[in-house]
């Protein structure tokens, strides 16, 4: 192992260690992990790679990032996450988020008003690609229903975050799942087909423990809730189109015309600010507590793979596929060993889109040598990326749930069965799946 280049380098692992430390450093001492912008780490992280390898010239390390920027799963991820965000900008303006919630609620069972929440919740963070979405949407809903039922209201807002998380996993347009299709190179339909039946256990397992814990509450909303169905359309279009195989970029550029459209004919959008609306969802997304735009994850992705480009020329690669590959004994091992990187980087980096975009090369590397299937490969990185997001204390979720209820992580984690269940199940899988 030791600093030969051949076998791998230790030393080219620095700047992701100076990130780590940089980042969480800054959250441990300001209690704040969103204090340090990721992006601010990620430039300090690349100086320290250019500052390594003294042997390569700057011109020749310019080269190198460049390779590793332009490379083509990288550029098409960028403008997959700029059209999402465009998509999501104008699908919310066009109200389709409130439709999307009252549609939801109107058809809820009034004995089934926790449960209901988790399987609307579903549904939107699949539709809307986002958690930090679904949260700020259903998070008053939750207080609500807490407040009419006499459920605590960490067990309403827990069914919400469990809720979230099974879409943010899930989603066409979500950007954990367009990172982790685009780094294993995979299509999304197969990745999604595979995830699926994957989390399904856990998905009905979570409504068996929410309807036992609930099973002697009742809720009857008393207020008019107001929909258009032509605003949910352009959601139920797009997770249509994703399914049967439609290119991503015709599913989501046709989703947000058709979303301009139904906004402006509608009334919701006036026509000199559609062109607003899509830019807006671009550059600030659902930013909410913290987290990142579609710009931001862009810009974050292309800095990430000029670093791991250099990282890897540097031997860092190689090490690491070197130490994972002596504990590694065959696919099922290489599994786990992909799904154990997920977590650990989720919960070093609170970001699991920012987890998936920094593993994902590593998960590459190990696929192919172990020979895991690209799709499984996919599912993993995104499956336990959001088992840690869910789950960690200090992760925007979480955070966000607490500051819309009035309560703080630990009252909430309790109730967090989806998470831990999603993990459960894709263990199983790892080990119970037949193989060729």
């Amino acid at each position: 192992m030791g600093n030969n280049i051949n076998n791998g380098n230790a030393q080219a692992l620095l700047p992701i260690g100076v990130f780590l430390v940089v980042f969480l450093g800054s959250g441990v001492l300001t209690g704040d992990f969103y204090a340090m912008p990721a992006i601010v780490a990620f430039l300090i992280a690349l100086c320290v790679a250019f500052i390594q390898n003294r042997k390569v010239s700057f011109n020749e390390k310019l080269a190198i990032i460049a390779k590793g920027a332009g490379d083509e799963n990288i550029i098409t991820m960028s403008l997959i996450f700029l059209c999402a965000g465009g998509f999501s900008g104008a699908v919310t303006a066009a109200g389709g988020v409130e439709s999307t919630v009252n549609l939801g609620l109107s058809v809820l069972p009034s004995h089934f008003a926790v449960v209901g929440l988790f399987i609307i919740g579903c549904f939107i963070s699949v539709s809307m690609g986002t958690s930090m979405g679904t949260i700020a949407a259903l998070a008053p809903i939750a207080v609500g229903i807490s407040e009419k039922t006499e459920f605590p209201i960490a067990i309403c807002i827990g069914a919400v975050l469990c809720g979230a998380m099974f879409g943010d996993n899930l989603s066409m347009i979500s950007d954990t799942t367009i990172a982790a299709v685009k780094t294993q190179g995979c299509e999304m339909k197969d990745k999604f087909r595979e995830n699926f039946f994957i989390v399904l256990p856990a998905a009905i397992i979570t409504i068996v423990l929410f309807l036992v814990i609930t099973r002697n509450g009742e809720f009857h909303i008393s207020e008019e809730l107001t929909y258009n169905f032509f605003r949910v359309i352009p959601y139920i279009l797009v997770l249509v189109g994703a399914l049967i195989g439609m290119n991503v970029f015709v599913v989501l550029i046709g989703g947000t015309v058709i979303s301009l459209l139904i906004g402006v004919f509608t009334g919701a959008i006036l026509p000199n600010q559609i062109f607003l609306a899509v830019g807006g969802g671009v550059i600030n997304g659902q930013n909410i507590g913290g987290v990142m735009g579609m710009y931001d994850i862009t810009v974050i992705s292309i800095v990430v793979a000029c670093i791991v480009s250099l990282v890897k020329e540097n031997g860092g690669i190689r090490y690491i596929l070197g130490f994972i590959r002596t504990r590694i004994k065959g696919e099922k091992g290489a599994e786990l060993g992909i799904a154990s990187l997920a977590l650990l980087v989720d919960m070093c980096t609170a970001n699991n889109t920012v987890a998936i975009v920094m593993s994902g090369p590593i998960a590459k590397e190990i696929s192919d040598e172990f020979e895991v299937d690209k799709k499984r490969s996919a599912s993993l990185l995104d499956i336990f990326s959001s088992v840690g997001q869910g789950l960690i204390p200090y992760g925007a979720q979480l955070l966000t749930a607490a500051a819309l209820t009035g309560l703080t992580p630990f009252d909430i984690m309790p109730y967090l069965y989806y998470p831990i269940l999603m993990a459960v199940s894709a263990i199983c899988f790892i080990f119970l799946r037949k193989r060729k």
